[in-house]
């Protein structure tokens, strides 16, 4: 077997491990009783120590120098063997003690959170919250000093590879100074038109959940691949062949889980259309976090809150809850789905706002992970931040620094992708839309088909074929930018 086959076979078998996990992981945030938490830190500190073995074999440093020496000429094959290597820096850049130790501290701090989420008490989970950020800042400045970049920017390497501080300032700034006086218009404009009307509940919650399930398969969603459950925190888990979405329901307002459910979907779209001949392999997984978010904000914010889809969906949705009157008509349901407004949480935000909250958890994690700031000044600098940017200060941390279970987690470098997704997903939408005409009027008949296909060819097949821009600039002819996101905006809140 020559190495580079060799190299196949092992990540073969390290990619079967990593899907596990992700189950394992799903089903602690979904239906494991609390009283499993010790046990399943525990398993996911094995599965985490046994995949860093794994990458960490002396044996596979040769194997990749040898099939280094030898590169296969086929372009997938060496995108893959260079995807290899870049598993390799990051798993040998950080000792197996530190990492059991980060997945049990990160399983335990997460269990933690979710009791104290709910109350509001930070003082709860803050004492592990700080040796959650001790064992990452550890993790940041080892992986900083092999990789040679910030310890930072080692964190945001692991969701959205080659990506700098540098490269996400340049599109948070102009974002920056474009957005605040947007907002103030687009409020004008909002306030001028006057209030749209609210369809009335109570919404029956097997109601919302039917609803959901239908427009999910009218986006493409198959069941014999895939779940939707509840959880506390929305999200989409598990692996390409066995995608499980969740959500969570409110008995007076079937929008917001509606719309976090579509969301989910477009991620679950991604994982399903990630290249099947490469499962299992570094080159068949999703590039990285930005273009993973671009999808499911192309799928909730570009199509299904636009007017088009709303022409499809808003006589489902009266259908759905028997309801009557002019509030159910899709022009009413789309001013609806296009309110702006300056709101505490950033899952329930509209595009306009949206950035800030991202903004902010960029500017306190950077604070963190640097050491400029401590656990227990981050309610405080949380909420001086909201007040900064959104001219709104939280009543208390469930609404503020509680409220995403990210850190809580260990994951650190993870929001800017959500922004970053954003405008990728505008630029996406724009470029499949003057590629394909029929697009739009597809979504208008509740088919996403002409959508998902191009989607399909220009972005979830293409893996990790290819960096973020390169993907972009194949797909759309430029590099990810503001410019589609800014102008999108405009004809959506001001026109």
């Amino acid at each position: 077997m020559n190495p580079y086959t060799e190299l196949e076979t092992r990540f073969r078998r390290i990619g079967a491990l990593e899907e596990a996990e992700g189950i394992l992981h799903w089903d602690m945030s979904v239906i494991m009783p609390k009283g499993g938490a010790e046990s399943r830190a525990e398993q996911l500190a094995a599965m985490k120590l046994t995949i860093h073995g794994l990458l960490t074999d002396p044996s596979l440093a040769s194997l990749l120098d040898a099939a280094e020496d030898s590169p296969p000429s086929d372009g997938w094959q060496a995108a893959n063997l260079r995807e290899m290597r870049r598993r390799w820096r990051h798993a040998n850049a950080v000792e197996g003690d530190l990492v059991e130790a980060l997945s049990k501290a990160s399983s335990r701090c997460e269990m933690i959170w979710r009791e104290a989420r709910p109350k509001g008490n930070f003082a709860a989970v803050s004492e592990s919250l700080a040796e959650v950020l001790d064992l990452v800042r550890q993790k940041a400045q080892t992986k900083a000093s092999i990789l040679g970049v910030a310890p930072y920017e080692a964190l945001l390497d692991q969701f959205e590879p080659e990506t700098r501080i540098a490269d996400i300032d340049h599109l948070f700034d102009d974002l920056a100074e474009f957005l605040p006086d947007f907002l103030d218009n687009a409020l004008a404009h909002q306030t001028a038109a006057g209030d749209p009307l609210l369809p009335q509940g109570p919404f029956d919650l097997e109601a919302q959940r039917s609803l959901a399930a239908k427009l999910m398969e009218h986006v493409g969603f198959d069941f014999d691949h895939g779940r939707l459950d509840i959880s506390l925190h929305p999200f989409c888990g598990g692996v390409p062949d066995d995608v499980r979405i969740t959500t969570r329901y409110e008995e007076d307002d079937f929008a917001q889980s509606l719309m976090g459910v579509l969301h989910e979907t477009g991620h679950a779209m991604y994982e399903r259309g990630l290249p099947a001949d490469w499962r299992l392999q570094p080159v068949g997984q999703a590039r990285g976090m930005a273009l993973h978010e671009s999808q499911s904000l192309l799928v909730e914010m570009q199509v299904c809150r636009g007017i088009e889809f709303l022409t499809f969906a808003a006589p489902v949705m009266q259908a759905a809850f028997g309801g009557t009157g002019a509030a159910w008509s899709p022009e009413n349901m789309q001013r609806l789905q296009a309110r702006v407004e300056r709101g505490f949480i950033r899952v329930d935000a509209d595009e306009v706002t949206y950035p800030a909250h991202v903004i902010l958890r960029y500017r306190l994690e950077r604070a963190l992970i640097a050491g400029d700031m401590e656990i227990v000044d981050l309610p405080s600098a949380w909420n001086d931040g909201m007040k900064e940017l959104l001219g709104i200060v939280p009543e208390s941390d469930r609404v503020g620094c509680l409220q995403d279970i990210h850190w809580f987690d260990g994951a650190f470098g993870y929001f800017p992708t959500y922004t970053m997704g954003a405008l990728a997903a505008a630029q996406i939408f724009q470029a499949a839309c003057a590629a394909d005409g029929s697009i739009k009027a597809g979504i208008s008949d509740g088919d996403f088909a002409p959508l998902m296909s191009w989607l399909r060819v220009n972005i979830h097949g293409k893996g990790s074929f290819g960096t973020t821009d390169e993907i972009l600039i194949e797909a759309t002819g430029a590099p990810l930018g503001t410019k589609a996101f800014k102008s999108h905006l405009k004809a959506r809140y001001l026109n």
